[in-house]
């Protein structure tokens, strides 16, 4: 890139669209606001039309361009359908997954199915009909980015030691299909390098919701001893690592993860 270019400027995502999955959860909120205030347009999709169309309207007041794409992304003919018709996209955020905790002896073989449909072959299926859209960015604006949401479990196990009671620690069938999604993350990068679309995985810790923090305060100090840090992320603070996947900040990064845990991972 031209010297001359401002690092600022190097994170604006101007008249560039952006397609979030999952986009009105805990942290997909956060995303979609740290994408939008950087100019994107948004592409907000989840199952729920009420819920994204109420967040829609929330960020149009702050000025942020939101369209509403409701359907599941299970469903695959819908998600060719969609991604068709998309004439060129600049970022694709694979962020949801629909997985309902349970404990170790609960678990059956139909949440595990469930687990990875929705999050690697979902993942797989929404790049694959992307591609063209993002292809086109790629040779229009010089670049494209797929950004796919892991978690530090698919990294490491979760220390039961941590938690009051065995339903509450990270499921098996949830780390195990987010490990998943970060191998298809590095064969996607390769596929898709040359064609000058990125791939990367970003891989968030401890940011539960406040609610959680409030019920079992000593569950959550527990936590935040684990971090380098000695605290629990704020949902806030994956709106720095998104932007930056997304961005052209990023632009010679590809087939990696991201790890934003404050350090749980690297001891």
């Amino acid at each position: 890139m031209a010297a001359r270019v401002k690092t600022a400027e190097l994170f604006r995502l101007d008249g560039k669209t952006v397609f979030l999955s999952g986009a009105a959860g805990h942290l997909g909120r956060q995303m979609a606001l740290a994408l939008g205030t950087a100019g994107a347009r948004l592409l907000l999709n989840g199952r729920n039309d009420a819920r994204l169309a109420a967040f829609a309207n929330e960020l149009d007041s702050l000025k942020i361009r939101a369209e509403c794409a409701a359907f599941d992304m299970t469903d695959f003919a819908a998600v060719r359908r969609f991604f068709a018709e998309c004439p060129s996209l600049d970022v694709l955020i694979n962020n949801a997954i629909s997985m309902t905790p349970k404990s170790f002896s609960a678990v059956s073989a139909e949440d595990f199915d469930l687990a990875y449909r929705s999050s690697v072959t979902a993942c797989f299926e929404a790049a694959r009909a992307a591609r063209p859209a993002l292809a086109r960015a790629a040779s229009d604006r010089g670049d494209a980015s797929i950004v796919n949401i892991a978690t530090m479990y698919a990294s490491v196990s979760p220390d039961p030691r941590l938690y009051s009671e065995p339903g509450q620690a990270s499921p098996p069938h949830y780390g195990a299909a987010k490990a998943g999604l970060i191998q298809l993350t590095r064969h996607l990068a390769s596929e898709l390098g040359g064609e000058g679309i990125r791939v990367n995985a970003l891989s968030p810790g401890p940011f539960p919701k406040p609610e959680v923090k409030d019920r079992d305060p000593k569950f959550a100090e527990r936590l935040a001893g684990r971090t380098m840090l000695g605290r629990l992320g704020e949902a806030t603070e994956i709106r720095g690592p998104i932007l930056f996947l997304a961005s052209p900040a990023s632009s010679f990064v590809t087939g990696t993860v991201l790890a934003a845990d404050g350090g749980w991972t690297a001891w």
